[in-house]
């Protein structure tokens, strides 16, 4: 239970129930306020339309007794004249505002503060603002809401208050009504359906949210039960399943599939890698255990020179895969300034001895940022190389373009097909005449040109074969 309410389907349905249901809420709240207030101002307009209807009457010079008053029940109307005495009141009518009325008494409470005090001389009308003539209604009216008594039983009803003068100047203030009760009805109605349709909307929000977030993830869940065989197999060259969709979850698949087969070609590489890596080793180390083998046994007859020449080969061997090591572990090179020129000036001079000589042909001046030590392996690298296949001479030199710094190793051997150009920095691939030759001398493993590009990428720049025989390293220039 706890998982499934715990879920990303239960989560979403209860979000989209929540943010319904408050949305739902202050809508139909406001919805009652607006008819509420529609309906109190229609029953203000009525109530006023009544009142003007009685003064009209009054102002025409209709006598009191002789009014046309409606019907008490639906609309009350009072009549009050001097101190509030009632001069005329509707059917049925006993009392406005829990205030009782009748002929010749006073209606308390029932006409406005301020009213006419009945002088006949047209005193200032209320809130007018205006003196009223014989004969003359107000412009201006009162509305409250209040009760009244009509025939005993007491209703709320919205009141308008008018003030008016007769044809012989008598002030009086009418009063009229228009029952509440059919927009109490209207707003209770309104009210009701949505008390009975919020929960129903509700439910139906929650379950369609609920199925369409259970239909949107099951390709997820189809992914992550693939990804659980994968990860349980060990079997990378499986896929997960991608769906037709263009959304996000299809863009999910296509990732976790890119991210599937990169790791896969990783873990090929680092196969092949320790495979190619003891091929390599298991041949010094077994001519180097034969050798000490024959020599516990015959003395006289120990090579030592193919002896120290077969631990120099483990020793560059070992020393080339800890540094890849390092490498594929994401080391990153130091931040110091190198000077190209001073590099290959130093490096070269410690060479003399080579089987073919190094020349030296233009140095621009420049420095790049990074590992002196890893940048002078890769020099070396390639000079191993370029010696390896040089008939005669082995030229160095480092020019500028523009924002880059191009080292440019060259020989006159025969130079790399055009096919093989990609293939040569990978790791323990020699060409068939470079492998005839290792197997003639203490060649390398294979590893000198991809243990070369790997550095020129750390330090930002590449490795390339320009011609057949021409190897650039490019470089970016610090500062």
């Amino acid at each position: 239970m706890r998982r499934a309410l715990g879920s990303v389907r239960a989560k979403a349905a209860l979000g989209a129930t929540v943010v319904v249901a408050l949305a739902l809420i202050a809508t139909g709240v406001a919805v009652l306020l607006v008819l509420r207030g529609h309906l109190q101002s229609q029953a203000g307009l009525q109530a006023e339309v009544q009142a003007r209807n009685v003064a009209g009457q009054i102002a025409t010079g209709t006598a009191f007794d002789k009014l046309d008053l409606p019907d008490g029940e639906d609309r009350p109307v009072v009549v009050t004249g001097d101190g509030g005495r009632a001069l005329a009141v509707g059917e049925d009518v006993r009392a406005v505002d829990g205030k009782r009325v009748g002929k010749g008494k006073a209606a308390e409470g029932s006409s406005k503060d301020g009213s006419d005090d009945g002088d006949d001389d047209g005193d200032d009308d209320g809130d007018s603002g205006r003196r009223l003539g014989p004969g003359e209604i107000d412009d201006h009216a009162d509305l409250r809401s209040g009760s009244a008594d009509v025939g005993g039983k007491v209703a709320d009803y919205r009141f308008a208050s008018v003030e008016a003068k007769d044809s012989r100047g008598t002030s009086v203030t009418v009063l009229a009504g228009s029952a509440l009760a059919p927009e109490e009805d209207a707003v209770a109605s309104v009210r009701d359906a949505m008390l009975i349709g919020l929960p129903l909307l509700l439910v139906v929000v929650a379950g369609v949210t609920w199925l369409v977030t259970r239909r949107a993830l099951r390709p997820v869940e189809g992914i992550r039960g693939e990804m659980a065989a994968i990860t349980a197999s060990t079997d990378l060259s499986r896929r997960v399943p991608v769906p037709s969709s263009q959304d996000e979850v299809g863009r999910l698949a296509r990732t976790t599939n890119e991210t599937l087969a990169a790791l896969e070609l990783s873990v090929e590489r680092q196969r092949r890698f320790v495979a190619d890596a003891s091929h390599e080793l298991r041949s010094p180390i077994a001519s180097l255990r034969t050798q000490l083998e024959v020599a516990v046994a015959h003395p006289e007859l120990l090579d030592m020179p193919g002896a120290v020449a077969d631990t120099v080969r483990l020793q560059r061997l070992a020393a080339d895969l800890l540094l890849l090591a390092r490498l594929d572990a994401g080391e990153r090179p130091s931040d110091t300034r190198v000077d190209l020129a001073a590099m290959v000036r130093e490096e070269t001079s410690q060479r003399l001895t080579d089987r073919v000589p190094v020349r030296i042909a233009e140095l621009a001046g420049g420095e790049v940022a990074g590992s002196r030590g890893q940048l002078a392996r890769v020099l070396g690298n390639l000079l191993d190389n370029a010696q390896r296949h040089a008939a005669e001479w082995v030229r160095v030199s480092v020019v500028r373009e523009g924002e880059w710094l191009a080292l440019r190793v060259e020989d006159d051997g025969p130079g790399v097909p055009p096919d093989e150009r990609e293939r040569i920095f990978e790791r323990f691939v020699r060409l068939d005449d470079a492998r005839a030759r290792d197997d003639d001398d203490d060649g390398g493993a294979g590893l000198g040109l991809a243990i070369a590009r790997d550095v020129a990428v750390r330090h930002g720049g590449s490795l390339a074969v320009r011609t057949g025989s021409v190897f650039e390293l490019l470089l970016p220039a610090a500062g």
